[in-house]
């Protein structure tokens, strides 16, 4: 099969309402792909997702409609090549042509090789127009009230921080100290002949996926996980012994880090309000040699119900989830400012419960995967107005980290930081009841 008719395929599955990181990773582990092949099947999938918007707005200036959504997607891979990546444009028309050709006849080959030479012709200077007219939510492919919303946030810092946004993540795993050492696992990156990104702590970032089919993986040696979500974990630095809450616990990855640092020694509970999450929690745990945690199905904002006190409390809180777009691109698509509200109300809600539940001179971290200041800064600013007995603890950052500390002290991984995630972390301390 043409490697375009694969990315075309998986366009198709994602348009039916599937996550594209799920699709993507059962998509390479039933079919045995070479590393180049692997490679470009990930980019042109994510790119056409990223893009979404401005490779629309191509079409619907080229086109009145297109009726098969096979040739649509076809055209998507095309105009995405000859924008975003270092394609021979001659190329791309021909090879998209004979394909149209060879599936549904030569008029509508004839039709895709004039859609694309239209857009070969004139993309250098529309993409200069919509610079000049302000429409970089076009170019960079983010809704407007996105586009609004982070201009007025981030000023002069916008386009990079869309352009960040749309970069092709890489693939990070952590390493399970509780069965495997970092010296073990490089050598297995040196066997295969993986090179090493960044590395934070046991986090590595490298330059291919296949060792999530290794018997490490298997194992559970190895994590698939990044060094933000880990950071979270990690700040909050629970001791052997200590009871402990991971209050959004699934799929179970951070609360794998808390036990890890516990040297599995105290007591976890890690909740969800899904039956099916607490099994995968419980799944993947047990996989990891986690033997710490009670999983339980309680929406966390009812913590206080359990009436017990804990010594740490993690609440890595529900969010809008745009600091991970590069690997959630479509999440750009689905949500808007109104969600944006109200799931900074619920992590709120969250956050107070935790705090009830919180032990005096216990320790609590607040962590999200997104880049607003109402789920973030704001959110915080308004639980110290309200919870005197509470301050801000300062924690440290690796020195290898790119980001920005709020003014409170809270720290957000930005779009400075070109591998991780754009993740905020802030860390609070319980001084009286």
């Amino acid at each position: 099969m043409n490697i375009k008719q694969r990315v075309i395929g998986l366009l198709s599955e994602v348009e039916k309402g599937k996550y594209s990181n799920i699709l993507l990773n059962e998509y390479f582990s039933k079919n045995n792909l070479g590393r180049g092949e692997r490679g470009f099947i990930t980019e042109v999938f994510y790119g056409v997702i990223r893009n979404e918007i401005y490779l629309n707005y191509q079409l619907q200036k080229r086109t009145k409609s297109i009726k098969k959504d096979w040739i649509k997607n076809l055209l998507k891979i095309s105009i995405y090549q000859a924008t975003f990546m270092d394609s021979d444009e001659k190329g791309i028309a021909w090879e998209a042509t004979e394909l149209a050709k060879k599936k549904f006849g030569a008029p509508v080959g004839k039709f895709v090789n004039g859609v694309i030479r239209s857009y070969l012709r004139e993309k250098d200077e529309e993409i200069k127009a919509l610079k000049a007219e302000d429409k970089l939510d076009i170019l960079y492919s983010y809704p407007r009230w996105f586009y609004d919303k982070i201009k007025k946030e981030y000023g002069s810092e916008t386009e990079n921080l869309l352009i960040s946004l749309k970069k092709i993540p890489h693939m990070s795993v952590r390493v399970n100290r509780l069965k495997y050492t970092e010296a073990e696992f490089e050598e297995l990156l040196k066997s295969m002949r993986i090179e090493i990104i960044k590395k934070v702590d046991s986090v590595y970032y490298i330059d291919s996926g296949i060792v999530l089919h290794t018997d490490e993986f298997k194992d559970g040696k190895i994590i698939a996980q990044d060094g933000s979500s880990y950071l979270a974990a990690k700040i909050l630095n629970p001791l052997p012994g200590e009871k402990v809450v991971d209050t959004c616990s699934a799929p179970g990855s951070k609360t794998a880090v808390l036990a890890e640092l516990m040297h599995n020694e105290g007591e976890i509970f890690a909740l969800d309000i899904h039956q099916h999450k607490i099994k995968l929690i419980e799944e993947n745990l047990k996989k990891l040699g986690v033997t710490i945690v009670k999983p339980i199905k309680l929406d966390a904002r009812k913590l206080k119900e359990q009436g017990q006190k804990f010594d740490k409390i993690l609440v890595d809180a529900p969010c809008s989830g745009y600091g991970v777009l590069r690997k959630k691109p479509e999440a750009l698509y689905n949500k808007n400012m109104v969600n944006v509200k109200e799931l900074s109300e619920l992590q709120y809600e969250i956050l107070e419960a935790s705090a009830f539940s919180l032990k005096v001179e216990g320790e609590l971290v607040y962590s999200t995967c997104t880049i607003f200041s109402e789920e973030n800064t704001d959110n915080i600013k308004k639980f110290l107005d309200n919870h005197k007995n509470f301050s801000v603890t300062k924690f440290e950052i690796p020195s290898n980290i790119n980001g920005r500390f709020d003014s409170i002290g809270g720290f957000l991984i930005d779009y400075t930081e070109e591998i991780l995630d754009n993740f905020y972390i802030i860390k609070l301390r319980k001084d009286f009841e």
